[in-house]
């Protein structure tokens, strides 16, 4: 090798070394922390840990009016205290109990929702049963993770937000439901509403651990089977009776059949209630089963099949009514919350984090925004599981994460509210 050609080399080895330290360098800037946003989060974890406690040791079952308003007032001088205006919007009936709209107006251009709930599916009395309690990571207790989590992780954020003097968006709201855990009969019009004049909307149910945000969710619907049948005395004269409960069991045992494994759809035989006295062949009972798909077309399909399924009876004589209600609409996966989850990752990237995208067979309040249009994701509560169980709970480990990601989204999407379809 000549000397031109060994410098010519050595040039383009140089070359070479310089485009890799280069990239290396600016890799680990996209992946850099901020640092301010992270030392805050942090440092809102004992005020979240106690929080979380506060609220969980409050029983706010759906229709509990008084522990409601109990956990809404404490999450309301929260809210004050941060600078925003906050809205008290009754339920609409049947449904009880008041409502949180709270909004912090900045200078700059995103409109964002946040959506969260304060009512659990626990009966008035259980945290004296189950007192909030810690075991290693995990805060359990009625509603922990399910969705007070959510609840604290927003109040996290946003204190974030008033104390770095972020005001790069131009509107906040964060929608506190009194009845998500019945339907959100109550509040689904509202979040309609709040959702048409927002730019995009983010659920705060909990994490899916390992550590997953909602990209889909399947809807949801409720099978009323009303049996109609004779009484008679259960021991003189039996044949006489027509037996509504022997009925009920038939028609329980074969609504599962309504299910599709192939499309996940899911039918559930949930509650049964038949006869109120130990001598009396029963004249009447009912049935109610959870309905889950991923499609509308599902839900034609069951509701469909629903009639001839329950034509086919076992007792001569009887009354059988049947009819499907609709519950939360299904969410389905599309591009927009496919460009969310990318923002999101490319933010929890910076903690050195990995997000993944999950679809889950409950449903929630985000469905109500979505099919307004407007961009939407769900899950950036801090991690949790055990949903309606004596297990649920909160990840404490997840709070500083979980607030950095909540706080870097509103600020990402505060200052750039356009989502673009990935690829685009």
């Amino acid at each position: 090798m000549g000397r031109k050609q060994f410098l010519v080399q050595i040039r383009l080895l140089m070359f070479a070394a310089v485009t890799f330290l280069t990239i290396a360098n600016t890799a680990t800037a996209i992946e850099k922390p901020n640092s301010k946003v992270l030392s805050a989060a942090k440092a809102c974890e004992p005020f979240a840990r106690s929080l979380l406690q506060q609220l969980v040791q409050i029983d706010s079952g759906t229709g509990d009016v008084a522990g409601l308003a109990a956990m809404g007032g404490i999450l309301k001088t929260e809210l004050e205290g941060l600078g925003a205006s906050v809205e008290i919007v009754h339920a609409v009936a049947p449904a009880v109990g008041d409502n949180l709209v709270a909004t912090l107006t900045g200078a700059g251009h995103g409109r964002i929702l946040l959506i969260a709930h304060m009512d659990t599916v626990f009966a008035h009395g259980t945290v004296t049963q189950r007192p909030y309690a810690v075991v290693g990571d995990h805060g359990i207790g009625p509603g922990a993770g399910d969705d007070k989590g959510g609840d604290v992780t927003a109040i996290c954020a946003l204190r974030i937000l008033q104390q770095l003097n972020y005001r790069d968006y131009s509107r906040i709201t964060l929608l506190l439901n009194s009845n998500e855990e019945t339907g959100s009969l109550g509040t689904r019009d509202l979040i309609r509403t709040k959702a048409k004049e927002n730019d995009v909307a983010i659920n705060l149910e909990r994490g899916v651990p390992p550590d997953g945000v909602l990209v889909a969710r399947k809807g949801s619907a409720i099978i009323t089977v009303d049996i109609t049948g004779r009484a008679a005395h259960s021991g003189l004269e039996p044949e006489k009776g027509r037996n509504a409960a022997l009925e009920a069991s038939h028609q329980a045992l074969q609504l599962g059949s309504l299910s599709d494994p192939l499309k996940e759809t899911t039918v559930n035989v949930t509650m049964l209630e038949g006869g109120k006295t130990i001598n009396v062949i029963p004249d009447h009972a009912v049935i109610k089963a959870d309905v889950r798909a991923f499609t509308s077309d599902e839900f034609d399909r069951v509701e469909r099949d629903l009639q001839k399924l329950t034509a086919s009876t076992i007792i001569p004589d009887v009354q059988v009514r049947a009819s499907m209600t609709r519950n939360f609409p299904p969410w389905p996966r599309v591009a927009s919350t496919d460009a969310l989850f990318a923002r999101a990752q490319k933010l929890y990237a910076e903690l050195g984090g990995t997000l993944s995208p999950i679809a889950v067979g409950s449903s929630a309040d985000i469905a109500f925004a979505a099919e307004t249009g407007t961009p939407s994701i769900d899950g950036f509560g801090m991690r949790g599981g055990g949903a309606h169980s004596v297990d649920d709970y909160a990840d404490l480990s997840s709070i500083a994460p979980r607030v950095y990601l909540l706080t870097r989204m509103l600020m990402d999407l505060g200052h750039n509210p356009e989502v673009k379809p990935m690829g685009q």
